[in-house]
């Protein structure tokens, strides 16, 4: 049963406090004998660690835990599958930089929250749920506490003094949830954490959407023709790290050696204009489609050929995953987590980041060679859905939530030194 819920007058408090009360999406009763689970993220945009949210979300529902879903900006695309799940979302809005007193606000009432909903449990799925809602959920003493890693951190926003910032915060956890060997290398090397406190638990995929998909080609895609050898690649457009540049290097080569080659790029964000402008320089306007943000991926990956992804840094990429679930044969650069995915030669091919040559040169193999695209694309989908599935990924999680926490070995005075300390970096959290 759907129920919405207004807390107090929102145009009173939008119009003196410019920020919204917390506001309920969508209501499910539940059984006092199940495991309060509260799962946080930032938004229900579409992306990576959003998608497993949801998907854990969902699962962990069916398997009678009580899920409540958080986030800091609700009224994405993956909203509607959290209210067709029956499951509940409360938005705790902060927008723009966290340094602005709104976020402590909000972050008070989260902690009230969780003391009144007595959650259990209180896991967190990217980088801005780990700084706003582990310290609520340490504040109101939740016995299991997950924070989680799911990148190399090698991007611009790591910046020595947030990543301090960040692991102080993330001391704070009962443990630490990474998605693959390689992020808990990371972490264990430039952040000092010992791998005791560590967990891996690998990405998950859905089988069922990548089973007996069937669709048009030329209802889905205009404007492709048959003859046309498809190659995708799904993934956000927002800091650069997913390797479009190199692609797109990548491309010239292809097109000139096969003009039949034509490139999907399925995903968005503000780096959009300097990709699309990127292409128009290289001359190759009708060798790439933009294909923006796309809630039908398996039906577009059963439409293509071949699936790269070329990122410079990874934690354990869904389009990999997405890609062999579909069967389809896999170029991607061999960073962070994805050798743990992929075999070379064995179930996909690997090449070096940053090396428009060699990527070109991998596609182009695959195009040449029929049987090689077939006997990857079969040796993908049997690895995935054997090692990637939701079904271990619950199971891990259950072990988390059930078992003995951890006592906090410290308990640091976040209420003021770890506040002041972010204040007086002075950076735009």
């Amino acid at each position: 049963m759907l129920k919405f819920v207004k807390r107090g007058s929102t145009y009173h408090r939008e119009q003196h406090n410019c920020e919204k009360e917390p506001t309920m999406i969508s209501l499910i009763s539940s059984s006092q004998d199940s495991t309060h689970v509260l799962m946080f993220i930032q938004s229900l945009e579409l992306g990576g660690s959003e998608t497993q949210c949801v998907e854990v979300a969902r699962l962990l529902a069916r398997n009678g835990y009580s899920v409540t879903v958080g986030c800091l900006r609700a009224g994405g695309p993956l909203e509607r599958r959290l209210k067709e799940a029956g499951l509940e979302c409360v938005e705790f809005p902060v927008r723009g930089s966290m340094l602005r007193p709104n976020t402590i606000m909000q972050m008070l009432k989260l902690v009230i929250f969780i003391r009144r909903r007595k959650f259990r449990v209180v896991q967190t799925n990217d980088l801005y749920s780990n700084l706003f809602a582990v310290p609520a959920a340490w504040l109101a003493r939740v016995p299991v506490i997950i924070s989680s890693r799911r990148d190399l951190a090698r991007w611009w926003w790591y910046t020595p003094v947030r990543r301090k910032i960040l692991r102080k915060v993330q001391e704070l956890s009962t443990w630490i949830l990474v998605n693959s060997k390689a992020v808990r290398q990371e972490l264990m090397t430039r952040d000092g954490f010992d791998a005791e406190r560590i967990r891996i638990i690998y990405n998950g995929i859905d089988e069922e959407r990548y089973t007996q998909v069937t669709i048009n080609r030329e209802e889905l895609l205009p404007g492709t023709s048959s003859k046309e050898k498809l190659i995708i690649m799904v993934g956000n457009m927002h800091v650069g790290v997913k390797g479009h540049s190199d692609l797109i290097e990548a491309a010239r080569t292809v097109r000139e050696i096969c003009p039949e080659a034509r490139f999907l790029l399925a995903g968005d964000g503000e780096m959009r204009p300097f990709f699309e402008d990127q292409v128009k320089a290289a001359g190759l306007e009708r060798t790439f489609a933009f294909l923006g943000h796309r809630t039908d991926i398996p039906a577009l990956l059963s439409c293509c050929d071949i699936g790269v992804l070329a990122s410079r840094s990874e934690g354990l990429p869904n389009a990999i995953l997405e890609y062999m679930a579909a069967a389809l044969p896999v170029v991607a650069t061999a960073v962070g987590g994805v050798p743990e995915i992929i075999e070379n030669e064995e179930s996909g091919l690997l090449v070096p980041p940053e090396n428009p040559a060699a990527l070109s040169a991998a596609i182009l193999r695959m195009l040449k060679d029929n049987e090689l695209r077939k006997r990857l694309g079969k040796a993908g989908r049997e690895r995935v859905l054997a090692d990637f599935n939701f079904t271990r990924v619950i199971g891990n999680l259950k072990h988390l939530y059930e078992g003995r926490p951890r006592s906090f070995a410290r308990r640091p005075d976040i209420r003021a030194g770890s506040l002041s300390q972010v204040n007086s970096s002075h950076e735009n959290l």
